[in-house]
């Protein structure tokens, strides 16, 4: 049987990563000692990396595809395709920043104040790339992890990752720029994608994902409503395109279905209700494909 080959991230994007493919339908089981995790697809054989290097294993064709972060893409300079961006992170749904940082009591308040000082961090590349473009002259140190806490005695400034800034904060850093913004992306391996078969399915696996990124924000909701009420009911709707109305047994009611987002319904349940809609009924989603 063909196969597709596909990565993940191992590490802090793991658990999420996981969770979406399970709403786009696949069911993941990862073992602690093993990078090789178990998939209800037998067309898919899943493999874990590390987000730093997948971008250059897909690149090489080790594996067909995976998700890894924009930034990694950029930092390794990989040549591949890029099927999707996909919008989540490990704690929130926001992307990952990547900060020039310094300790709060410096007196450096923009980049051009680091000339000739020490800049630690793992994204060596993009951060020489950003300094050249700022005509900046300063020493890059690839950083093997907690860099946060290597200003001032062991670095002048870190380029770091970052989601809401609260460890930045906790160790007494300062934002002084943003270097880039990263999303993960599902990408291919250029060669894998021109076999047929295998660009079909890594392009329906693309729209599973997507639908279930789509949904994260969404919920559903089922109501029933009388003809009387229905012109105000379906005023105060907002939905994907219409919502779907089907007639109820009873004469004059309908049944209103539709899809709005997460964030309005505690304001729209409660208007739904003085608008006359009854049985009203909020539910998750999975996907959401337009």
């Amino acid at each position: 049987m063909t196969t597709l080959k596909i990565a993940l991230p191992k590490g802090s994007l793991e658990e999420a990563t996981c969770r979406l493919f399970e709403k786009a339908g696949f069911s993941i089981s990862v073992s602690s000692r093993s990078y090789f995790p178990s998939v209800d697809d037998p067309e898919l054989e899943v493999i874990l990396f590390r987000p730093q290097e997948m971008s250059r294993y897909i690149e090489d064709g080790i594996v067909d595809c995976g998700v890894t972060g924009h930034d990694w893409i950029l930092e390794n300079e990989s040549k591949v395709v890029e099927l999707c961006e996909l919008q989540y992170s490990k704690r929130t749904r926001n992307p990952v920043r990547w900060v020039l940082a310094v300790h709060q009591d410096s007196s450096f308040k923009n980049v051009k104040d680091l000339e000739g000082k020490k800049i630690v961090t793992e994204l060596v590349n993009v951060t020489k790339n950003y300094l050249k473009k700022n005509k900046v002259r300063a020493e890059v140190e690839f950083s093997w992890g907690a860099t946060e806490v290597k200003p001032p005695r062991l670095a002048d400034a870190i380029v770091e990752a970052t989601e809401t800034g609260s460890s930045l904060r906790a160790n007494h850093l300062r934002i002084i720029d943003t270097l880039l913004t990263s999303v993960p992306k599902f990408i291919a391996n250029e060669k894998s994608f021109r076999d047929p078969w295998k660009k079909r399915k890594m392009e329906n696996v693309s729209i599973l994902l997507q639908g279930a990124i789509r949904a994260q924000e969404k919920v559903g909701l089922k109501m029933n409503v009388s003809k009387k009420d229905l012109a105000k009911v379906l005023k105060i709707l907002p939905a994907l395109k219409k919502p779907t109305l089907s007639s109820l047994s009873q004469e004059g009611w309908y049944d209103v279905d539709t899809v709005i987002d997460e964030a309005v319904v505690r304001e729209i349940i409660p208007a739904l209700k003085a608008a006359g809609a009854s049985g009203i009924i909020e539910y998750p989603l999975n996907k959401v494909i337009p």
